[in-house]
C-alpha cells in the first residue's frame, strides 16, 4: 500500500513540476500605427515633443538598427532593436533632441534600408 502512495505521490510530484508554454501573444496594433505592407515604420504623430509611438513591421525575426538623422543627414542617436515577424510597437524618445525637423530609418543587420519616415521635434 506504501508502495501505491508513493508512486501516485511521486506522479503527482512529477506532473505539477512540468513547464508550462507561455505563447507570445501578437501585440494589439492601433489604426494610427497599421502598416499595410510586409515590411516599414510608422510614427503615431509627425509631430513629437518628448516620446513617440511607434510601429516597426519586418518579415522576419531580427535584430535591426533605428537611426534618427537631423536636417544635415548627420546620425544623431543610433539603437539596435530585436523584433519579432509581424508589428512591433516601441517608443521613441526624444527629449534630448533640440527643436527641429528629423528623418527615422529603419535598416537591417546588413544596412539595408527597411523604412522611413520623417518627423518634427517641437517644444
Amino acid at each position: 500500500m506504501k508502495k501505491i502512495f508513493g508512486l501516485v505521490f511521486f506522479a503527482i510530484l512529477l506532473v505539477g513540476c512540468s513547464k508550462e508554454d507561455i505563447l507570445p501573444t501578437p501585440q494589439a496594433v492601433s489604426e494610427d500605427l497599421k502598416i499595410a505592407s510586409s515590411v516599414g515604420i510608422k510614427l503615431q504623430s509627425h509631430f513629437v515633443t518628448s516620446e513617440v509611438a511607434m510601429n516597426v513591421k519586418t518579415e522576419t525575426t531580427q535584430s535591426v538598427t533605428i537611426k534618427i538623422f537631423d536636417i544635415g543627414n548627420r546620425v544623431v542617436s543610433k539603437e539596435n532593436v530585436n523584433v519579432v515577424a509581424g508589428d512591433n510597437v516601441l517608443k521613441v524618445y526624444t527629449t534630448a533632441l533640440p527643436s527641429s525637423a528629423y528623418r527615422i530609418g529603419l535598416y537591417d543587420s546588413k544596412n539595408n534600408e527597411l523604412g522611413i519616415t520623417d518627423f518634427n521635434k517641437i517644444q
